[in-house]
């Protein structure tokens, strides 16, 4: 962490509290590993180094805590964004904390740390992982309330709070969110899948307002359709060879401000991307349902597609990546959310200009596209 410059200079508390809250006193028992097909069980008991490695990943690594029909439904976060979170929080001792997705209990545990035995309130849909965070909380000696409750709803019995955090993502931060918040107060969450928010609550309480502040991948709220990943996407719809050419390079979208911007313009369409090792810069673009498209740099300098499905998502890209450069290119931290009771919405703000986001109408499907 300090060799990549992840813990925050404003927030030094963050670090003392890691120290002595550290991450494999919150890890269940079994973690779980990607083989490249399925998610494999790794307990501890048999085989404690590897089960270490994932606890302890790199700062940018999530470590994976319970698996539902094939998918990740908790996890220990990457303890960069755990540590950017928190930093973004803004908190104090003494503050009233509303925790939403107990999971482990390790956050919970980090946010009592800084704010007192008795102020941190936490609540988890799930009965079996609130059982074992409240067992973790209790081993480690941290005064944590945690309730088995749906997060959407927040805990308004202990509330008016003066600070709210998501460990799960949310595509609307939840009105009860805001109606639990003092004025003047402050809620940080993950947006989608990409990122998170700090909103501040107007003096009013009729409204929350914020910037983002950083990327990261966050799971759901339990419950959410996560759609499919890129390889049943592609199983499903076969593509054949490069048919195309695509009118930028396809490293171009490791940018995270221009990521940012086509995750509001395409609030479907996922990005991956990889380079490195001689190998061409390569993009992965998928809709999570039927369509896909491969972007990859040649060493002649074009950039070929391949893609599959109904939809041409590097086209539609092309679109969204185009709307980012005449808007002029404004970075991730230009970006900002605002939050009412009847609505929410993304914005950017440059040199004092504020311009609304709406995303980027999704064409129809094209008859007979491969």
């Amino acid at each position: 962490m300090a060799q990549a410059g992840c813990w925050p200079a404003d927030s030094p508390w963050v670090r003392s509290a890691v120290a002595v809250l550290p991450r494999h006193c919150f890890a269940p028992e079994v973690v779980w590993s990607w083989d490249g097909a399925r998610w494999e069980a790794v307990a501890r008991g048999d085989a404690e180094e590897r089960w270490a490695s994932l606890v302890y990943g790199d700062p940018y690594d999530a470590a994976v805590t319970q698996v539902e029909d094939g998918l990740p439904s908790s996890s220990l976060s990457c303890p960069s964004v755990v540590a950017d979170m928190l930093d973004s929080l803004r908190l104090d001792a003494g503050h009233r904390v509303l925790e939403l997705g107990t999971g482990t209990g390790w956050n919970a545990a980090l946010l009592a740390h800084r704010a007192g035995p008795g102020r941190v309130t936490s609540v988890e849909v799930d009965p079996g992982l609130a059982a074992g965070a409240r067992r973790r909380l209790a081993d480690a000696g941290v005064d944590v309330a945690v309730h088995v409750g749906d997060g959407a709803a927040g805990w308004p019995q202990a509330g008016p709070f003066d600070r709210v955090i998501a460990t799960y993502a949310v595509e609307t931060v939840p009105w009860a969110w805001v109606v639990q918040t003092r004025p003047g107060g402050r809620i940080v969450a993950p947006w989608g899948r990409l990122g998170h928010v700090a909103l501040t609550v107007a003096d009013d309480g009729a409204s929350a307002e914020g910037w983002v502040q950083g990327l990261g991948m966050f799971m759901p709220a339990r419950g959410v359709d996560q759609g499919l990943e890129l390889h049943q996407v592609r199983e499903r719809s076969p593509g054949g060879p490069a048919a195309a050419a695509f009118g930028r390079a396809a490293a171009g979208l490791a940018d995270a401000s221009l990521l940012f911007a086509l995750r509001v313009l395409l609030p479907d369409v996922r990005v991956s991307t990889s380079s490195g090792g001689g190998a061409a810069a390569t993009a992965w673009l998928h809709d999570a349902h039927s369509s896909w498209a491969r972007l990859t740099d040649q060493p002649d300098g074009q950039t070929t597609v391949e893609r599959g499905g109904p939809r041409r998502l590097d086209e539609e890209m092309t679109t969204g990546w185009d709307r980012w450069e005449k808007a002029g290119r404004p970075s991730l931290y230009d970006f900002g959310m605002t939050r009412t009771a009847d609505e929410q919405w993304i914005w950017s703000e440059v040199d004092g200009v504020r311009r609304r986001w709406e995303p980027v109408p999704e064409p129809r499907p094209i008859r007979g596209a491969a």
